[in-house]
């Protein structure tokens, strides 16, 4: 008998929530490894440092039959001074990173608006971030972005500070526009 090969199934339906439950923190933690330990080699073993002690991690799950199934986005946030908000070790997993196009039901679910292009989970993880961050009492949100994706981030209502050099890449510190990234009116 001879099977066909057939495409990996990706769902186009997400949920953008602060983890919370073990399977959320859990994920959380594993794809963050995935990405900044194994994929690119930034940190050996684990990538947690001393913000990962306060800061709030947001995770985008997969929804597959009306329920979440598996994490395949992150990013962290922290209050490093009073309304200083960053952003951070933001994160797709590869099968999803070259989706285009979320269901309808996305924007609507999770309070965002809608993405279409290259970087949809990216865009919508970052919305996410800093509408909850401005939602805490953020003024000002920043963060440092590896080189390559400055210009997604222009995209995204942020703007260039300046460049440096973290963990032997060059990085761009940005900081967003918050009057596009209201203030979230879903915390948790």
């Amino acid at each position: 008998m001879v099977f066909d090969p057939f495409m990996q199934y990706v769902s186009p339906d997400f949920s953008f929530r602060i983890a919370r439950a073990n399977h959320e923190l859990d994920g959380y933690w594993a794809l963050r490894r995935q990405i900044f330990c194994d994929e690119q080699g930034i940190f050996f073993g684990t990538d947690r440092d001393e913000f990962d002690e306060h800061a709030i991690p947001i995770v985008c799950e997969t929804i597959v039959a009306g329920m979440e199934d598996g994490v395949v986005g992150v990013v962290r946030i922290d209050e490093r001074a009073p309304g200083l908000w960053y952003g951070s070790r933001l994160g797709v997993a590869p099968d999803y990173r070259s989706i285009r196009q979320l269901s309808s039901s996305v924007s609507v679910r999770n309070s965002l608006p809608v993405y279409r292009g290259l970087g949809a989970l990216g865009a919508g993880l970052i919305y996410k971030a800093v509408s909850t961050a401005h939602a805490l009492g953020c003024t000002e949100f920043l963060a440092t972005v590896q080189h390559q994706n400055a210009r997604f981030f222009q995209r995204l209502h942020w703007e260039p500070l300046g460049t440096l050099d973290l963990f032997g890449l060059p990085h761009v510190k940005m900081r967003a526009d918050l009057n596009y990234y209201q203030p979230a009116t879903r915390i948790f």
